[in-house]
C-alpha cells in the first residue's frame, strides 16, 4: 500500500520516468537541473534588458523635441462682405444660398432706371456745354471786329475833332459843331474799352486761351467727369463675385441697400471654396525651431479617417492677444503670467480626391522640425568607447 502512494505521488509530480530505479528504492533524490537554453535566456534578458530600455529611452529623448502639434487650428478662407456700391432697390437676385460662383459673376441686380436718367442728364450737359464754349468763341471773334471798328472810328473822331477845334478858333464853324466832334472823339474812346473789358470777360470764361479746343476747357472736362461718374454709377447696379467662392447670406428682392457712406451695411457675403489655408496657434515654447518650410501633418476633425499634409507658409510677428481691440496692460496691478500663442499660417497641400475642406473647421496640426536635442556628455563618452561617436552625434546633432 506505500508503495502505491508513493508511486502515485512520483507519477503526479511527473518524476516516475526520471527517477532511477536504485532512487525509488529508497535512495536520496535530487531535482534535475535546468536546461542550458534557459539559462542562457534568463541570463540575456538580465544583462540585455536594461541595455534595450537605455537604448529605447535614448531615441526617445533625441526625437523627443522634433515633433510639435496643437489642437488650436482652424480652416481659413478668403472672405468678403458684398457691399453696394450704390443706393437703391435690389431688382434681381442671381444666386442662390449656398451656390458655387466664378470670378465675374452675376450676384444681384440693382434698380437702374434711377441711374439712366442721371447719366442721361450728364450727357445732356456736357453737349450744353460743348455748344456754349463754341458761343464764347464766336463772340469773342465778334469783339475783335467791334474793336477794329472802334478804334477806325476813334481815329475817324479824333481827326475830326482835330479839324473843327481849328476851324472855331477861326470862327468857320459854330461853337455846336465843335463840341459834337468832341463829343464823338470821346464816345469812341469809351466804346474801345467798353469792348476790351467784355473781351477780358469771355476770354476768362474762355479759361485765358480764345483758341481753346472744347474738349480742353475746364467745365468741360468737369461736365464729363460727371458723365463718367454716371456711367459708373450705373454700372455698379450690377453686383459680381470678386473671386469664386461660395455666396452666403443672400439678399432678398425689394431689399433696400444703401452705397458707399456712413449708412453703408453688407448685403450679402462671399467665402472662396480654393486657396485655403491653416492657422494653427502655437504656444510661445513651442516655436524654437519651426521654421517656415517644414513639412506638416494635417488632421481634420470631420473627417477623422483622412490625412492632409501641408507646409509651415510663415509665423506671425505678434501674439494673438496684440491684435485684440483691448491689448492686455500688463505694467500695473497684479500679474499672472501666461504662456502666450502665435499664430502659424500652413499651406494646405490639396488633390481632387481629398474631401472638401470648409473655414471654420477644427485640426489637429503636427509639425517636424527635424530637431534632434544633443547627447549628454557621458553618453557620448561612455559610446565612444564602443566607436560608435561619430554616428550617434552626426544623427544627434540639433538642426539649426
Amino acid at each position: 500500500m506505500q508503495q502505491n502512494a508513493a508511486e502515485r505521488s512520483r507519477r503526479a509530480h511527473g518524476l516516475d520516468k526520471t527517477i532511477p530505479s536504485g532512487q525509488q528504492a529508497g535512495l536520496s533524490w535530487r531535482p534535475p537541473r535546468l536546461a542550458a537554453p534557459r539559462r542562457w535566456l534568463r541570463r540575456s534578458l538580465l544583462l540585455l534588458g536594461p541595455l534595450i530600455v537605455a537604448i529605447i529611452g535614448g531615441y526617445f529623448y533625441v526625437t523627443g523635441g522634433r515633433y510639435v502639434s496643437t489642437e488650436n487650428a482652424y480652416v481659413k478662407a478668403d472672405k468678403v462682405m458684398i457691399a453696394a456700391e450704390v443706393s437703391g432697390l435690389i431688382a434681381e437676385v442671381s444666386v442662390r444660398e449656398n451656390q458655387r460662383v466664378a470670378m465675374g459673376d452675376v450676384l444681384f441686380h440693382i434698380d437702374d432706371r434711377p441711374y439712366h436718367i442721371a447719366l442721361a442728364e450728364a450727357e445732356a450737359r456736357l453737349a450744353g456745354l460743348r455748344d456754349e464754349i463754341e458761343s464764347l468763341k464766336g463772340s469773342y471773334r465778334q469783339k475783335q471786329e467791334e474793336l477794329a471798328l472802334a478804334r477806325t472810328n476813334l481815329a475817324f473822331a479824333e481827326t475830326e475833332f482835330e479839324r473843327q477845334s481849328k476851324l472855331v478858333v477861326s470862327a468857320v464853324v459854330s461853337r455846336s459843331k465843335h463840341d459834337a466832334a468832341r463829343h464823338d472823339f470821346d464816345v469812341a474812346g469809351s466804346r474801345i474799352r467798353v469792348t476790351e473789358q467784355e473781351m477780358a470777360q469771355i476770354r476768362a470764361q474762355l479759361a485765358g486761351d480764345p483758341d481753346i479746343p472744347a474738349e480742353r476747357h475746364p467745365r468741360f472736362l468737369a461736365a464729363k467727369a460727371a458723365v463718367d461718374r454716371a456711367a459708373l454709377d450705373l454700372k455698379r447696379t450690377i453686383v459680381r463675385a470678386p473671386f469664386a467662392g461660395i455666396a452666403s447670406n443672400t439678399p432678398q428682392v425689394g431689399q433696400q441697400v444703401i452705397g458707399n457712406g456712413p449708412m453703408s451695411s453688407p448685403v450679402m457675403s462671399l467665402v472662396a471654396d480654393t486657396g485655403l489655408w491653416i492657422e494653427a496657434n502655437f504656444k510661445e515654447t513651442d516655436l524654437a525651431h519651426v521654421r517656415p518650410g517644414q513639412p506638416v501633418t494635417i488632421h481634420v476633425d470631420t473627417y477623422p479617417d483622412h490625412e492632409w499634409h501641408g507646409t509651415v507658409a510663415s509665423l506671425s510677428q505678434a501674439t494673438g492677444a496684440e491684435f485684440s481691440v483691448i491689448p492686455p496692460q500688463n505694467a500695473t496691478g497684479n500679474w499672472v503670467k501666461v504662456v502666450q500663442r502665435i499664430p502659424v499660417r500652413i499651406a494646405v497641400e490639396t488633390n481632387g480626391r481629398d474631401p472638401r475642406l470648409r473655414s471654420g473647421m477644427s485640426t489637429t496640426v503636427e509639425i517636424d522640425t527635424g530637431h534632434r536635442r544633443p547627447l549628454p556628455g557621458y553618453v557620448r563618452t561612455a559610446l565612444s568607447w564602443f566607436g560608435v561617436s561619430r554616428n550617434v552625434a552626426a544623427q544627434a546633432e540639433p538642426s539649426r
